[in-house]
């Protein structure tokens, strides 16, 4: 079985048990899962020194984390969450941007950052002290997977790339307790791990054993590249870059 094919496996898996035991409002399949206690777990993240000493944050766009958002903004981090499939020239709204029209939680959705947040690229980011990324399953060490569309991947590569993300940085993830899983996961090159995850009940400190660094432009698909208006130019800064397939 490819790794590919183990991470769906797994993907499936798990989205099929927080079915069964009623642990997420709707479908959870080929989503990150809004699941139940995603309140408590953003409360349990800001809890921590890390997220205390944060002054920037990106955080995913998926509807679980529309909790760790809010409370970014409520606490006034400089707050990003990136564009859908990146698909704009700049590719992240500053949610802050959208203060004090709305609250912090108006704000922290998609649809208000979708009609009127302002629109940033990497040259006017602050450097990120966290982010948050959204996943299917994580383990104890770290690993993770998310819904299988690597856009996570991509931004966490553009972004080191740009010196947002660095040996710094804390990476975490909220999920519901089942998504932990206590087996390891496939992983991949441009794969990274998280410094802690983050349940309604817990907080897991990760050993810091993967972080790596820049665009992997092989796992690229023509499909991504395409949609993603700023991925020509970073190649084209990268070893090897001119003879990248067209």
């Amino acid at each position: 079985m490819s790794s590919a094919q183990a991470k769906d496996e797994i993907r499936h898996r798990v989205w099929t048990l927080l079915a069964r035991q009623g642990a997420v409002d709707g479908d959870p399949a080929g989503h990150i899962p809004r699941f139940h206690g995603a309140d408590e777990a953003a409360k349990l993240l800001a809890s921590t020194d890390q997220w205390r000493t944060a002054n920037a944050a990106k955080v995913n766009p998926d509807k679980a984390q529309h909790p760790v958002r809010a409370l970014a903004l409520a606490a006034s981090k400089a707050t990003y969450m990136a564009v859908p499939k990146l698909a704009l020239d700049q590719p992240f709204y500053l949610l802050n941007s959208l203060l004090p029209s709305y609250t912090p939680e108006e704000a922290a959705t998609r649809d208000a950052a979708e009609a009127h947040s302002l629109l940033v690229g990497a040259e006017a980011m602050q450097r990120l002290d966290l982010v948050v990324s959204g996943s299917v399953a994580v383990n104890r060490e770290g690993a993770r997977i998310g819904k299988g569309r690597g856009y996570a991947d991509i931004e966490y590569g553009m972004l080191t790339e740009a010196g947002l993300i660095d040996d710094r940085t804390v990476i975490a993830t909220t999920v519901h307790d089942l998504q932990v899983l206590d087996e390891p996961l496939p992983e991949e090159p441009h794969d990274f791990r998280v410094d802690l995850i983050v349940t309604p009940t817990r907080i897991i400190r990760c050993p810091r054993t993967r972080r790596p660094h820049g665009l992997h432009k092989d796992r690229l698909t023509p499909e991504q590249r395409a949609e993603i208006p700023l991925l020509d130019a970073l190649m084209a800064d990268l070893p090897g870059g001119a003879d990248r397939p067209a």
